[in-house]
């Protein structure tokens, strides 16, 4: 995927956390689930390590797990009462952000598939249905692949970006 699905997903979860929270709180959780959304890829790192795509640590693998997801919610849970949040609800909201990553992933019609269940099993995963294009990695998002990924991701992700931006109603504290 070319990352702006995932992005879609983050705001959405960051929307909906935020609820009718003043700009600030909202444009925060925006980007805080945004963040989480893209978490996985930073597994993008191992390239330049030398480490193969195919390998646990490589490119969609162990970091694209539901297992990682479940610690990242569970670290948001322990530092939940820092910022005066509900740690079940920022924990639940955390594995939408995290785990969809790999799951979003999973239907992408490229690649290797997703280790959607790592530790559990080393194999890379694709959905019965994949109809995201893959998208080029580095330079090649410029080329026309690349845009029609871009394109194609929009528009699937169309009500995801429509409900995050979409105009709300303002909260009592903004009147």
């Amino acid at each position: 995927m070319a990352s702006i699905g995932h992005v879609a997903v983050g705001i959405s979860v960051g929307r909906y956390e935020a609820g009718p929270a003043s700009r600030g709180r909202l444009a925060l959780s925006m980007l805080f689930f945004s963040v989480l959304a893209l978490l996985p890829d930073a597994d993008v790192i191992s390239f330049m390590l030398g480490i193969p795509y195919s390998a646990p640590w490589g490119h969609r693998g162990a970091s694209h797990s539901l297992v990682i997801a479940a610690l990242v919610a569970g670290l948001s849970m322990a530092l939940a009462p820092v910022f005066r949040l509900k740690p079940w609800r920022l924990g639940l909201l955390s594995l939408v952000a995290v785990g969809s990553h790999g799951l979003l992933d999973s239907l992408t019609d490229g690649g290797l598939g997703a280790a959607l269940l790592w530790p559990f099993s080393q194999a890379r995963l694709f959905a019965p249905v994949r109809p995201l294009p893959v998208a080029p990695i580095g330079t090649g998002m410029f080329s026309s692949r690349g845009l029609y990924v871009v394109a194609v991701e929009l528009l699937a992700f169309l009500p995801c970006w429509a409900y995050a931006l979409w105009p709300r109603r303002r909260a009592p504290s903004e009147s």
